[in-house]
Formats: structure tokens, sequence, C-alpha cells
């Protein structure tokens, strides 16, 4: 059977969150979540093409740049914006759009780890309308692609 992510209905326009449990430590997950430089592997949006600018670790109020393509290929600086050693990490960039990324321990070796992402605080909300069409499943993939980096 296909590994799949939950796709969680939230109801609240621009913002979806996805889960999915990963037979790992908490701690596991979070360095790998916590170093940019992982973000193009676990990529679900097939937009990411790499890291450009930042630290190997990410923490609270650290900017990093990420190489970028939507048709066309561009450059986007993101800081975090919170940090809670092995539970969340979130950032967000000149838009506002939020990611986040939530581990719930389950047992020691095993979590719910939840991404969202977070559009009402957007900008430019017309930049982003259609971003139900597609970002709940890039982030479903995401998810998908951490557990096989992680657990593999």
């Amino acid at each position: 059977m296909k590994e799949r992510a939950e796709i969680v209905d939230t109801g609240i326009p621009l913002f979806y969150k996805v889960q999915i449990e990963i037979e790992a430590p908490a701690k596991k997950i979070f360095d790998f979540l916590s170093n940019p430089n992982n973000h193009l592997l676990m990529d679900g949006s097939d937009m990411l093409r790499g890291k450009i600018k930042g630290s190997d670790r990410l923490f609270l109020g650290v900017k990093f740049g990420m190489k970028m393509r939507n048709g066309i290929p561009y450059i986007i600086t993101n800081q975090v914006i919170e940090y809670q050693e092995n539970k969340a990490i979130a950032w967000r960039h000149l838009l506002h759009n939020v990611w986040r990324y939530e581990i719930v321990e389950i047992t020691a070796n095993k979590c719910l780890v939840i991404e969202s992402w977070d559009g009402r605080k957007a900008k430019w909300k017309w930049w982003i309308d259609d971003s139900y069409k597609w970002v709940p499943k890039a982030m479903a993939r995401t998810l998908v692609k951490l557990k096989g980096l992680i657990s593999g």
C-alpha cells in the first residue's frame, strides 16, 4: 500500500493542515526540519531549488534564503518566527505566509508530524487565492517524503 499523509479539513479559508505518523524520536525529526539544506530533499511542491544563504541550523529569528521556481526562478527570504526545540518550528516570508511543523510525541520512537500553511495574514490575497487547489496536496507529498527520509 502506498504511504499517504492525511489532509485535515480545518474549515478555515487559507489555512491548511496535513499530518503523518513517523517512527522516529522527536529530536531526529526536529533536527532534520531545522536544517534548511534538507528542505529540498523533502519538498513536495517541486518549487524548491536549494538554499542560497543563511545558517545550516534554524533558530528563532534567523533568516534563510531559498532558490525557488514557480514558472520562473526567484529567490525568497524566510524568517523563523516560532521555535520550540523538538516540538515546533515555523517560518514566513515577505508575503507573510507561514509554514509550521509540529511534532507530537506518541511514544519515545513514534511521533505525529503536522505541517500547516497559513495564508490568512498574507499581504496579497490575490497571489494565493488558488492555494486550496495545490497547497494541501504538496504538503501531503512533503510529509510522505519526510517520513521516507527519516524512517528509511
